[in-house]
């Protein structure tokens, strides 16, 4: 299932972009471990670009964060499709 959501992503996102970034998260764990998965198409100058973008436009934004209960720890894995 998961693959054919990738090739779905990825065969959409093509059709109008030469290069895209998804960040995933899925739901704390009750240890309070967060798996985060990171996948991008096209040029790696463009999509590090783009992601330094992200993190300026949210910098830039008056965001005020619930701190957590525990704050969790972030494990994840960058996929590279192809």
């Amino acid at each position: 299932m998961k693959r054919d959501v990738e090739k779905y992503l990825k065969e959409t996102l093509a059709k109008k972009h030469v290069c895209y970034v998804l960040i995933t998260c899925d739901a704390p764990a009750d240890d309070g471990n967060m798996q985060v998965e990171m996948t991008y198409e096209g040029d790696a100058a463009l999509a590090a670009y783009l992601l330094q973008g992200a993190q300026e436009f949210i910098d830039s934004q008056e965001v005020r964060v619930e701190e957590p209960k525990k704050t969790p720890r972030i494990e994840g894995k960058i996929h590279y499709l192809e």
